[in-house]
């Protein structure tokens, strides 16, 4: 199975799905610049889903998708899901939108706590770790999961018994204008990126 980041908010049509659609087109345009020949889905698995449940079925809501689009992602065969347990236990990485659905994560899944981070605090997390310390960035399906379950653990230690600061929660942009969520996306990106460049390497394997 490839490396699986699960994605969660609370209706699973606004934040998560830009998260879990935005981490594939950061990830897969720096895939197709250091080894254009290795195939995404291989190394990763991006998913999501949501606490409520209401939108079940739903597809994505429209300024989320505009951003996606805009950004040059797709947002082809989404639809909205329900948080279960067994998502949780097969993500590898669950990244929550705010605190309080990591809450709710640790309250379904209490095993699932080590591997749950909020997606702005796990971005401040990794700007601060050594990555020279993590096995070597790599393509290749085992290189990418085991340098990314070293940097899940070394977040983990770095945060330590420390809560995510106010400012680590993506606002709910649901009911908002364009503005709203294109700033949601930008927060959203940051925090990815910075995963990204942990994770890849960041030139081309030599010929």
């Amino acid at each position: 199975m490839p490396f699986t980041v699960l994605h969660v908010c609370m209706g699973n049509i606004c934040r998560s799905p830009m998260a879990e659609r935005l981490l594939v087109l950061a990830a897969g345009q720096r895939l197709s610049k250091v080894a254009p020949d290795v195939d995404l889905g291989d190394l990763l698995r991006s998913a999501s889903a949501g606490t409520g449940g209401w939108h079940e079925g739903e597809e994505m809501n429209p300024p989320a998708a505009r951003q996606i689009s805009l950004r040059g992602g797709s947002t082809d065969g989404f639809t909205a899901r329900k948080l279960t347990s067994a998502q949780l236990d097969e993500a590898d990485l669950i990244l929550t939108a705010t605190a309080d659905q990591s809450d709710y994560v640790h309250a379904l899944v209490p095993g699932a706590a080590d591997r749950t981070f909020v997606l702005g605090h796990l971005g401040r997390l990794v700007r601060e770790l050594d990555l020279s310390a993590l096995p070597p960035a790599g393509t290749d399906a085992g290189a990418f999961a085991a340098r990314a379950a070293a940097l899940v653990a070394a977040a983990g230690r770095r945060r330590g018994g420390t809560e995510p600061l106010p400012g680590d929660d993506l606002d709910d942009p649901w009911g908002r204008g364009d503005q709203t969520f294109q700033r949601i996306a930008d927060d959203i990106d940051e925090s990815l990126y910075a995963i990204v460049d942990a994770l890849l390497p960041t030139a081309p394997r030599p010929a």
